[in-house]
């Protein structure tokens, strides 16, 4: 046997220790993600723990707890101040439905070619980029009596006494903290929604122009199927943020006139009230009401889509179709271009 041939053979025959490889990739599995573990048990679930053992005691920051089991509970739901709290979520949620709808348009408009589409997208997401608290300060003196807004309003012919007072009056001032809540989280839902639907397939636009489908068809059939996961995940993230409304009503209102959310309520007893057992058994509360919200919308979402993955494979099967038809009719059409070639060349 040559030295070449023993030099493969030893090269070939020595075992791979597939169980030596295997403890490797997990010990730095384990190693990479012990951390990230570490630092969410320590900072997330262990605080979260002591919160819910708070919210059976009636307690201070300061003094000794006292044992008072579910009341707390039963507070959040019987004070007139936590219910009603609970009631202006209604608003931060219809106004979540709003921010999704103008920006699903919004973005279908934009996601095609359109006259100054990149100064658009840039427009709409620039809020999104603003601190919260400077977005607060900046509506403060937007809403303000006899500042921006109705000025602006003057300019259109309207009267400043006949105008409401925008941030004082009961009827119109949720509303006006929901308006300034859908100009600052608009932008993210538009960009979203662009890059979902310019992940679509053009050739199924082709395809349903061909069946005669118009642009409210196409929309139907077509987008709003192709982006369903996008367009849940935003919805649900919108749902939950307004339950979670804080900075808006914080920092413009500090909750007076009416405009107190559940979790500036909270903050408030906390801090100013010292009721501490009360604020954790609301954060607990809460954090119940958005897991049941989530949960009711995915459910509702996989009943709306049901019939979503039907439309979108007929419209692939057509897409596959006019595809097949034009290469049958390049591969006729290329014979009669070589046969023209070879006769011009014939003829010189």
């Amino acid at each position: 046997m040559s030295a070449a041939t023993m030099g493969t053979v030893s090269t070939t025959d020595v075992p791979f220790n597939k169980k030596h490889t295997d403890w490797h990739k997990g010990l730095i599995i384990v190693a990479f993600s012990a951390i990230p573990v570490i630092l969410l048990v320590a900072f997330t679930y262990l605080p979260f723990g002591d919160m819910m053992s708070y919210s059976l005691y009636k307690m201070k920051y300061i003094g000794t707890p006292r044992w008072v089991g579910l009341n707390n509970y039963e507070q959040v739901f019987t004070r007139t101040d936590t219910l009603g709290a609970l009631k202006l979520s209604l608003y931060y949620m219809v106004g979540a439905l709003i921010q999704v709808a103008l920006a699903l348009y919004l973005s279908t408009v934009l996601a095609f070619k359109v006259k100054l589409g990149n100064f658009f997208k840039a427009t709409y997401f620039f809020p999104y980029l603003i601190n919260g608290i400077a977005v607060g300060f900046i509506f403060k003196f937007f809403f303000t009596r006899g500042y921006v807004f109705d000025t602006v309003l003057q300019w259109c012919g309207f009267n400043l006494n006949d105008l409401p007072y925008w941030l004082k009056d009961q009827s119109i001032n949720n509303w006006s903290l929901v308006g300034s809540s859908i100009w600052r989280y608009l932008g993210q839902n538009v960009i979203l929604f662009i890059g979902a639907i310019m992940s679509i397939d053009n050739s199924l636009y082709e395809a349903a122009e061909i069946d005669g489908a118009n642009k409210w068809q196409q929309f139907k059939h077509i987008i709003l199927p192709g982006i369903k996961t996008i367009l849940t995940l935003n919805i649900i993230l919108s749902i939950t943020g307004s339950l979670n409304a804080f900075e808006a009503p914080y920092v413009i209102t500090t909750g007076a006139n009416g405009t107190a959310t559940f979790l500036v309520l909270t903050d408030r007893l906390a801090h100013s009230n010292q009721k501490v057992g009360l604020a954790s058994a609301m954060a607990v509360v809460l954090l119940v009401i958005i897991l049941i919200c989530t949960l009711l919308q995915q459910i509702f979402f996989k009943f709306a889509f049901r019939d979503a993955d039907d439309g979108v494979a007929k419209a692939q099967k057509q897409a596959r179709k006019i595809e097949r038809r034009r290469n049958r009719m390049s591969m006729k059409a290329a014979p009669v271009i070589g046969n023209k070639k070879t006769v011009g060349e014939a003829t010189k």
